[in-house]
């Protein structure tokens, strides 16, 4: 299992693109992983048949475990896993524990304790502690020990519904908390009462499925933003005849010098650009009691997948010419749908802009991607008759292309008159701007 970016542990394997016998080159993709932060294809390291499978497809294994054995057929599966050097390392006085979580490294299995047994606690907590980002969040923003929790994931890990139900029944209450003034006092945990929606009957012609990995991680994330993030919305209606005009008079250039499409998202990221150097709050995070400016503007696009949706970031987008955001816009998107994204080009945003026009969909409101605190949501760009005034006060109609532009943002820290600041600057920039390739 590679390792696909410094803060992911784990891995899963969503589909084997070989079977054992099959015959496999250098550098042909063998399978499908999914992580916390991407779906990505995994090369064959050498050249041969694929001899063994030892990881079955949605089973989720630590970095660096044997997911196969590639390599002649005349030879033993032993013989095909070289073993690593070994190099000396400086003794440490916890080295009993760092040799048992080696161990559990090696063969998972094997160094699982029985929850009922006094196991060694250090290694223990090492596998709670090894819990999502997500997880970690939530225990940060309550003040939560993770290793006070008794995990039900795999090797202990502490899953979303474990720490949740531990806030839920009073456990992560500390005794400084009873004592803040005016607190009411607390006998004992009251138990939440929950709806539970009646269960589902299934039929013959019925179609179930488990869901992916990447489905459960945008489930958990929109959930946690709409738990974390307060939402509200405003929209503007935007004249895009302006950028339609250069656009139509340039878009043939431009595939020519540039071998990609001219569409409006560029125009677009570079008024987000300007309009955030005006109004850096909506280029914001927070930090507990905190508010983070964030000195680069790296745009997150949602790009749309057959299975799923995902996030690719431009770093540094301000400092890109508008065929320099077209170029990285169209190479992102490109990369995302073959799956061949890195997890650093995933990450690091700080606001997101999301297309549903494409499909036609006139606005939306979206849920804010944590830790960012605004996303813009770009509804169809089309034609449709305007009423305009005549220097003479006489009014009359006119075919313009127009589109609704939907801002969502976290009102604990942008206010509603900073969203219309916000909105307004992108009109006027888009309805009156000049542009240059």
């Amino acid at each position: 299992m590679p390792q696909m970016g410094e803060s992911i542990t784990e891995g899963t394997v969503s589909k084997w693109l070989k079977a054992v016998g099959d015959t496999i080159e250098k550098d042909e993709p063998l399978l499908e992983i999914s992580t916390d932060k991407v779906d990505a294809e995994v090369p064959s390291p050498a050249a041969g048949k694929l001899l063994e499978i030892k990881v079955n497809e949605g089973e989720t294994v630590e970095v660096g475990a044997v997911l196969a054995l590639v390599g002649s057929s005349v030879s033993s599966p032993a013989s095909e896993v070289p073993s690593p050097k070994a190099e000396p390392t400086p003794v440490a006085k916890v080295e009993a524990p760092v040799a048992q979580a080696a161990a559990a490294s090696a063969n998972p299995q094997s160094a699982i304790p029985n929850p009922k047994s006094n196991g060694n606690s250090s290694i223990e907590d090492l596998r709670r502690t090894k819990s999502s980002p997500l997880v970690r969040n939530i225990a940060k923003e309550h003040g939560i020990d993770i290793t006070r929790i008794d995990g039900s994931g795999i090797s202990g890990r502490v899953t979303k519904q474990d720490i949740m139900s531990f806030i839920e029944t009073g456990a992560a209450l500390r005794p400084q908390d009873l004592l803040v003034k005016g607190a009411p006092a607390i006998s004992a945990p009251v138990a939440k009462s929950e709806y539970k929606p009646a269960p589902i009957a299934a039929t013959a012609e019925d179609r179930v499925e488990k869901m992916s990995v990447m489905r459960k991680k945008i489930a958990e994330h929109m959930t946690f933003s709409k738990q974390t993030s307060a939402h509200v919305t405003s929209v503007y209606e935007i004249d895009m005849t302006n950028v339609a005009k250069f656009r139509n008079t340039n878009k043939a250039e431009f595939q020519s010098r540039y071998g990609t499409k001219l569409t409006y998202m560029p125009f677009i990221f570079q008024a987000v650009n300007n309009a955030i150097r005006k109004f850096p709050i909506v280029n914001s995070q927070v930090d507990g009691e905190n508010i983070v400016y964030k000195g680069d503007i790296n745009l997150g696009m949602a790009v749309a997948l057959d299975w799923g949706l995902i996030v690719p970031v431009i770093k540094k987008a301000d400092t890109l010419s508008l065929s320099g955001l077209a170029l990285a816009a169209n190479d992102l998107a490109d990369r995302a749908r073959t799956k061949k994204l890195n997890p650093d080009e995933v990450t690091g945003g700080t606001f997101t802009i999301t297309n549903p026009g494409v499909f036609g969909g006139l606005f939306g409101t979206p849920i804010i991607n944590q830790p960012q605190v605004a996303i813009l949501c770009v509804g169809t760009i089309e034609k449709r008759p305007k009423v305009f005034t005549s220097p003479e006060g006489d009014d009359y109609i006119a075919i313009r292309t127009m589109a609704y532009f939907a801002l969502t943002y976290d009102h604990r820290i942008v206010d509603g008159a900073d969203a219309e600041r916000f909105l307004s600057y992108m009109k006027e920039f888009l309805e009156s701007g000049s542009f240059s390739l």
